[in-house]
C-alpha cells in the first residue's frame, strides 16, 4: 500500500445557476494576459451543448484519454510513442480555434472619436490574434442557455442512443449547467501524452502542473487529455492549464473559482488514495465498472494501519485529520452521491460531481400532487426532464443504476427535511429507503445546504519543511511503460520514456506573480509597472506588499506636494 494524497473538488450541479462568476474570476485571476486570450481555466457549459471546445467529448474524434487494449494494458488513445515519434511536428488531433473561438475586440475608437455623421458609427470586430476585421460566428458560451439549441444541442454526442427521450420544444426539453476545471487526475493522459516530460503530478497534494521551462510546445499533452483542459499559448509556445490555484492552496485558502462561486455548490478536501491500485483500477475490463474501481483505490484515514503508512509515506498529521475532516470524502465515499465525470476515459479523474434533481419538484407540482412526499419523488426520478441515460453518460459511463441511486438519496432527503422543517418527527423510514440512518440524513443535508465556510474547504497548509518539493520534486505519470516499447531509452529526451523520474522546476511564487501582473518579463522595483499590487494571493492578514509605499516615501511626496505649493504662491 502506497498511500498519496489528493487536493480533490465536489460540485452540487443541484446548486450551480450559470452566473459564470467563477469563470470571469479564474480569467482574471490567471489568463488575462496575451497570448491566453482564448484561455478558460473554468468554465460553466449549458448541457445538453457542445461544450469548450466543441464536442470536446467526442473522443473517437479527438482521441483523448486511455483505452484498454485486448490484452489489459492501457494504451494512449492517441497512440503510442513511436506514433507520437513520426507525427510530432504535425499533429492532427489538435482542436482549431474554431473549435474554442478567436478571440476579437471592438474598434471603439471609431465611436469615440467619431464626428456628428448621418449615420450611427459602428464599432466592427477585429481579431486579437490577427488584428484583423472578423466576423463573430462562434465563443465560449454561445449555445449557454440552449441558444441556438436546434441547431447546436442536438449535436451533443451524450445524447447517442437516447435521440427519442429529448425534446427541443419549448416547455419539453431540459437543461443545467456544468462548470469545469482541469480534473487532476490520478492517471492523467496529458501527462504520458508530454514528449517533454513537462507535464507532472506533484507528490505533496496531486495538482497536475506544467513546467514552463521544459515545454517544448508539442502540444501532444491537448490531444492526450480528453477533457480538453490544456491551453495552447500562441505567444509563449507553450502549454498552459488550470494550476488549483496551488500559490493559494498552499497557504489554506480555496480556489479562486470555489471562493467565488455564487451558489456555493464546490467543495474541496484532501483525498487518501492508494497509488498501486491505480493502475489496476484503471484497467478494469467494463467501463461501467470503474466507478467502483476508482472507489476502491481511495482508503478511510481513520483506519489505524492506513494512518500508520500515510505518516511513513511522509503526509504530515495535520494532512490526515484534514482527510478525516474532508467534505469531499463524505460526498464520496460516505454518502455516495458525488460521481465522476467520464469514467470511462480512465484517467481517473479527481473533480467530481452532484447530480442535478431539481426539475423533478416542478415535474410533480403542475400534477397537483405533494411534491416533496418520498413515494411521489421516486417514482417521478423516472420521468424527470433530465433523462436519467442522459446524466449516465456523463457520469457512469452509462450506468442507469448508480445515477438512479443518487437520485433518489438527494430525493429522499429532501423529503427527510420537509418533515423536520415542518416541526414533525424524523421519519426514519426516508433514510432507510436508500440505505442511510436519519443522522447521516440530516448531515449531508448540512453538508449540501447550510455547510458554513470552513467546513466545505477543508485545505491543510503546505509545511516549511515541503517548499524544497513544492518547487523542485515532481512525480512520474501513475502508469508508467503505458506502451509496449519495453525501452528504457528516453526516446524524446530527459524525462520521457518508461520510469523516468527527472526532477524538474516549477515556476516559484515570485516568477508566477511576475508573470501574471505583466505582459512583459518581472517588473521591477523602478519599473513603471511596479506599483501594482496583486490582492488575488493575499491570505488577509495585514497589510499586502505594495499597497501602500513606506513611510519615509509618504513623508517626501508630502514634502515635496507642499513645496511646490508654496513656489506657486510664491509666484
Amino acid at each position: 500500500m502506497r498511500v498519496m494524497a489528493q487536493l480533490s473538488m465536489v460540485m452540487n450541479l443541484d446548486k450551480c445557476i450559470g452566473c459564470h462568476t467563477c469563470s470571469v474570476t479564474c480569467k482574471q485571476a490567471w489568463t488575462n494576459r496575451a497570448g491566453t486570450e482564448y484561455v478558460w481555466f473554468n468554465n460553466v457549459e449549458t448541457r445538453p451543448g457542445l461544450g469548450y471546445p466543441r464536442t470536446w467529448q467526442d473522443q473517437d474524434r479527438w482521441r483523448g484519454g486511455w483505452k484498454r487494449s485486448s490484452g489489459g494494458r492501457l494504451t494512449l488513445r492517441s497512440g503510442n510513442r513511436l506514433w507520437k515519434l513520426a507525427n510530432i511536428f504535425s499533429n492532427p488531433k489538435l482542436p482549431s480555434i474554431q473549435d474554442y473561438y478567436e478571440p476579437w475586440t471592438y474598434d471603439y475608437e471609431t465611436l469615440l472619436d467619431s464626428p456628428v455623421t448621418k449615420n450611427y458609427p459602428v464599432a466592427r470586430p477585429y481579431s486579437l490574434l490577427s488584428g484583423k476585421p472578423m466576423n463573430v460566428e462562434w465563443s465560449g458560451n454561445w449555445d449557454d442557455d440552449l441558444a441556438g439549441g436546434r441547431e447546436h444541442a442536438v449535436k451533443d454526442p451524450m445524447l447517442k442512443g437516447i435521440e427519442d427521450k429529448v425534446k427541443f420544444e419549448f416547455e419539453q426539453t431540459f437543461m443545467f449547467y456544468l462548470p469545469r476545471i482541469c480534473e487532476h487526475c490520478l492517471n492523467p493522459a496529458c501527462a504520458a501524452s508530454c514528449p517533454s516530460g513537462a507535464i507532472y503530478k506533484r507528490t505533496e497534494d496531486g495538482i497536475v502542473l506544467v513546467d514552463q521551462d521544459r515545454c517544448r510546445g508539442w502540444r501532444m499533452c491537448i490531444s492526450g487529455c480528453p477533457y480538453k483542459k490544456v491551453y495552447f499559448n500562441h505567444k509563449t509556445g507553450k502549454a498552459e492549464k488550470c494550476t488549483f490555484c496551488y500559490p493559494r492552496v498552499e497557504v489554506g485558502i480555496p480556489t479562486v473559482c470555489a471562493e467565488t462561486c455564487v451558489g456555493r455548490l464546490r467543495y474541496i478536501g484532501v483525498m487518501l488514495y492508494d497509488a498501486d491500485r491505480v493502475l489496476e483500477a484503471a484497467s478494469v475490463e467494463n467501463d461501467q465498472d470503474l466507478y467502483e474501481a476508482q472507489l476502491g483505490c481511495f482508503l478511510d484515514p481513520f483506519d489505524p494501519q492506513v494512518q500508520r503508512a500515510a505518516e511513513s509515506a511522509g503526509i504530515p498529521g495535520d494532512w490526515i485529520t484534514a482527510a478525516q475532516r474532508s467534505p469531499v470524502r463524505r460526498l464520496i465515499t460516505d454518502y455516495r452521491v458525488a460521481l465522476p465525470l467520464h469514467p470511462e476515459f480512465r484517467t481517473m479523474p479527481m473533480v467530481w460531481y452532484i447530480p442535478p434533481l431539481s426539475p423533478v419538484v416542478d415535474v410533480i407540482k403542475d400534477t397537483g400532487y405533494d411534491a416533496e412526499d418520498r413515494h411521489n419523488l421516486f417514482a417521478a426520478i423516472d420521468a424527470l426532464r433530465i433523462p436519467v441515460e442522459y446524466l449516465a453518460n456523463l457520469f457512469t459511463a452509462g450506468d442507469v443504476a448508480t445515477v438512479e441511486r443518487v437520485l433518489r438519496k438527494m430525493a429522499a432527503m429532501r423529503s427527510f427535511m420537509r418533515d423536520v422543517n415542518l416541526g414533525g418527527d424524523p421519519d426514519e423510514e426516508i433514510a432507510a429507503s436508500v440505505g442511510m440512518s436519519a443522522e447521516d440524513m440530516y448531515e449531508m443535508f448540512r453538508l449540501l445546504a447550510i455547510a458554513k465556510y470552513d467546513e466545505r474547504y477543508v485545505i491543510p497548509t503546505a509545511h516549511a519543511e515541503q517548499a524544497h518539493g513544492l518547487e523542485e520534486l515532481a512525480t512520474e505519470c501513475a502508469v508508467s511503460g503505458y506502451d509496449d516499447l519495453g525501452s528504457s531509452a528516453a526516446p524524446f529526451g530527459e524525462g520521457s520514456g518508461p520510469g523516468a523520474l527527472t526532477p524538474v522546476a516549477v515556476e516559484n511564487f515570485r516568477m508566477l506573480q511576475a508573470r501574471q501582473t505583466s505582459d512583459g518579463g518581472a517588473a521591477g522595483r523602478d519599473s513603471p509597472r511596479s506599483g501594482r499590487v496583486n490582492l488575488l494571493n493575499w491570505d488577509g492578514r495585514g497589510v499586502p506588499d505594495g499597497l501602500f509605499p513606506p513611510d519615509g516615501r509618504v513623508a517626501k511626496e508630502r514634502s515635496g506636494r507642499a513645496y511646490r505649493g508654496h513656489e506657486k504662491d510664491s509666484r
